[in-house]
């Protein structure tokens, strides 16, 4: 559900770019003022496993269409809000920096429509008034239903929202909203069962993880270096092998916008704010689309329109048909890379906001979160 630059007008995104700066300095805040030692590693490596589970599109069964996970949910789960969405922030400017994957005017959209609503949203009024403290197979599997379905469709609904305030005129509210809101539940029942799966695996091989942010008593300190290791080592399988075998149907937010105007990408203004954008990311991504650069794209092609990513891996391309499984050393460098840049990113910040802690009141209690 990565916005393309296309898909919003520059007040739209600057907007967008104030509210989630705004986001970010609290979720800071209130993190460094209760932050736990076991959290600042766990941000780092699931930051790396999210970015890399995103590389991997599943179909949506008779639609011919795509989604990825979004992740929000168990980062904030696992994390609990202020550091979920401090990591999901970090995964999205990474991929928006260095594979172009979404705008980087529509960046402060992205981070907020994949943030804000699982991790300030679903997370606190929906999942923990279901599950509570006391867990059980049960309620893990109801509250993360509920809560990744309702995160999508609010995540969907302000991505027409924000199209419709930038006066985008090829897709109307109406139409667009219909379409929108039908697939991301498709893909929502998706992510609401993978949460669901990877919540019961840590709860169950490592329940004092989920104790850290479901219960407001200090445990017995417990060594979380396995399931460290454990993520990690998935973060590597999937973004570079398993990554090969990712739908190539267009995602959700393309499908929409092709049942409405006809093509799956809108073309962006060349110059202007959106062109300034375009340059930089176009400067900045070593790897646009999760590969090598192409010969059209090193000499200014379709960066410049800021549709790359998920929501234009087809750029460039034209009508040519992608082989599946896409086995790509390019894609593989990506994936793994990608992992790395944004366990450093995120662990930097856990790391930062602690050392602050330790250093300005000493270490004290659990985050209460």
């Amino acid at each position: 559900m990565h916005m393309a630059d296309a898909l919003i007008s520059p007040a739209v995104g600057g907007a967008m770019w104030a509210a989630t700066a705004g986001l970010t300095v609290y979720s800071a805040k209130k993190l460094k003022e209760n932050v736990d030692e076991h959290i600042v590693p766990l941000m780092g490596v699931l930051g790396a496993f999210i970015f890399a589970a995103q590389m991997l599109n599943f179909t949506i069964p008779a639609t011919g269409s795509s989604g990825h996970l979004g992740g929000g949910m168990i980062l904030a789960i696992l994390l609990g809000p202020y550091a979920a969405f401090l990591t999901i922030a970090s995964v999205i400017t990474v991929q928006a920096l260095f594979f172009a994957d979404g705008g980087l005017l529509a960046l402060g959209c992205n981070i907020f429509n994949m943030g804000f609503f699982p991790c300030f949203i679903a997370y606190p009024f929906i999942y923990k008034k279901i599950v509570g403290e006391h867990l059980t197979q049960g309620r893990i599997l109801a509250g993360t239903m509920a809560s990744g379905i309702i995160a999508l469709q609010l995540g969907a609904f302000a991505v027409v929202l924000e199209t419709l305030s930038s006066g985008i005129s090829e897709l109307p509210f109406s139409t667009f909203v219909l379409l929108m809101l039908p697939i991301h539940l498709g893909i929502g029942i998706v992510e609401g069962l993978v949460t669901a799966a990877v919540v019961s695996f840590v709860w169950k091989a490592h329940p004092e993880t989920l104790a850290l942010v479901t219960t407001s008593t200090p445990g017995k300190a417990h060594s979380h270096k396995p399931l460290l290791i454990g993520l990690a080592l998935c973060a590597v399988v999937a973004g570079g092998m398993l990554s090969w075998f990712a739908s190539t149907h267009p995602d959700g937010l393309e499908w929409s916008i092709k049942g409405v105007s006809g093509q799956e990408e809108l073309e962006a203004p060349k110059a202007g704010v959106h062109g300034a954008m375009a340059w930089i990311q176009e400067k900045l991504a070593f790897l646009p689309d999760y590969d090598f650069k192409k010969p059209a794209e090193e000499k200014g092609g379709k960066p410049e329109e800021g549709m790359a990513g998920k929501e234009g891996e087809q750029a460039g391309k034209g009508k040519e048909e992608e082989s599946w499984p896409a086995v790509s050393a390019g894609k593989s460098l990506a994936g793994i890379l990608g992992a790395a840049l944004t366990l450093l990113m995120a662990g930097a910040i856990g790391f930062g906001l602690r050392r602050y802690y330790a250093q300005g009141k000493g270490i004290g209690r659990r985050p209460s979160l």
